[in-house]
């Protein structure tokens, strides 16, 4: 409700706004260097998808291990440098897994991923709400979730893991032939494939005696709301975490606009929103004396802030609708957890996920006929994010290989505020009526 009296209360200003803002296609825009002093409206509301309560619960807690992926990866990359990954896409790889896992596999992997042993049902339940409700909340907005199973033609999958995998994420399994060269191309070319050339490939090699290749790739492709003019891009300076030093000019993108705010003694954030609205990059940057370690503390512990329904996490922070003077670089960045000391399974394991990498404990039964006993032998993921002044394209592809071992009302005001995006900082990629979040990432140059 609150929501439409914003909308309702934003008309006569919009009138005015927009016919000066909006391009030739109608949507809002800036058209000239003076432009770029106009303001531009880019909050607005939405019908959610309807999820149930159960599920709702799924994705705060889902989110927090993203934001605590978000910190111990933040924690265990080299000091400055940019990242961007999908732990969204883990989950999709992890939760193919624990349809057919038992006993301590599926209670770890339920806890730390936030499924709190719901069942494997639910969680499969809750996947697929996600699979068919999210490309379909903007249709200006390209989202693909992809899930396949590549099996070594030596083993059978299960009936009923198979159906599991059909019915709830899309995934058929195909039979290759592990010992051929050209199967490592063909699991490549599926890479290149869901990600529009984004990720083209994801192994070099592959292991003739492994069981299965569980793979998720995440393609997300979407214009601003408000496309940012490239004549107001200008070359500035942008400051490590030591705001002494300056380590190079940056292309800074530039707008004033109308948008959902907040700011707390940690930092300040903006949520830009593509398209209608419903998906959204929210940046968060350090206030005066912090820096991104401070930003991703503080999200481990309290979670993403919820700056829609003006309610900050934490002791300050109000999220608020504010004019906003607008300047975020333009940039690109590439990831891959084989980068990171310990990969990404030793990513997980420090996060609580250990029985599943195990090979004499890993409790995986109904996912292959015979008498081997099933691990995660390797997992891996590779990311990549290009932002510009028309939007945003970024994807994800996590692959796990399956081994085994053998016998076993008022019209509102708004104060203006200044986001100079010229320090590092860190995003995240979230639709709204969800709060599920696709990607985590952070810029330093």
């Amino acid at each position: 409700m609150k929501g439409k009296l914003l909308l309702i209360a934003l008309a006569s200003l919009a009138s005015t706004w927009m016919m000066s803002c909006a391009s030739d296609d109608g949507i809002a825009n800036t058209n000239s260097i003076e432009d770029d002093k106009k303001l531009v409206i880019m909050v607005s509301d939405h019908e959610p998808i309807a999820l149930t309560a159960s599920q709702r619960i799924f994705v705060k807690d889902n989110n927090k291990f993203t934001l605590n992926f978000l910190k111990t990866i933040h924690e265990a990359s080299a000091k400055g440098k940019d990242f961007i990954y999908s732990p969204l896409s883990i989950t999709y790889v992890l939760g193919m897994v624990n349809d057919a896992a038992e006993g301590t596999t599926r209670q770890e992997l339920e806890q730390t991923l936030g499924f709190h042993e719901g069942g494997i049902q639910a969680v499969n339940e809750y996947c697929k709400k996600l699979i068919d409700g999210l490309p379909k909340v903007d249709e200006n907005v390209q989202l693909n979730i992809a899930n396949t199973i590549f099996v070594n033609n030596r083993f059978t999958l299960k009936k009923n893991y198979q159906d599991d995998m059909q019915t709830y994420y899309d995934a058929k399994a195909e039979a290759l032939d592990f010992s051929s060269p050209n199967t490592v191309n063909h699991i490549n070319d599926w890479c290149n494939e869901k990600t529009q050339g984004m990720i083209p490939s994801i192994i070099e090699t592959i292991d003739p005696d492994a069981v299965s290749y569980l793979l998720n790739a995440i393609y997300f492709k979407a214009d601003w709301t408000s496309k940012f003019d490239p004549q107001n891009t200008k070359e500035e300076d942008f400051y490590s975490d030591n705001p002494e030093k300056v380590l190079h000019l940056c292309p800074m993108m530039h707008q004033n606009v109308l948008i959902r705010y907040m700011k707390n003694d940690v930092f300040s954030a903006v949520k830009i929103p593509y398209g209608n609205s419903k998906w959204n990059m929210t940046i968060f940057l350090p206030e005066e004396g912090k820096n991104t370690e401070n930003v991703v503390n503080w999200l481990a512990e309290n979670g993403l802030p919820d700056i829609d329904n003006n309610l900050g996490i934490g002791e300050t922070g109000i999220g608020e609708t504010r004019e906003v003077d607008l300047k975020i670089p333009r940039y690109g960045s590439k990831s891959d957890t084989n980068d990171i000391e310990g990969g990404l399974i030793g990513l997980l394991k420090k996060m609580g996920i250990e029985r599943v990498f195990d090979k004499e404990r890993a409790e995986i039964p109904n996912m292959c006929e015979g008498k081997g006993q099933l691990y995660i032998q390797m997992m891996r993921q590779k990311a990549a994010i290009e932002v510009n002044e028309k939007g945003s394209e970024a994807a994800a592809v996590t692959i796990g290989k399956v081994g085994y071992t053998a016998a076993v009302g008022q019209e509102p005001t708004f104060e203006k505020a200044v986001f100079h995006a010229n320090r590092p900082f860190i995003y995240v990629i979230s639709e709204s009526s969800t709060n599920v979040i696709l990607f985590v990432g952070k810029y330093s140059l």
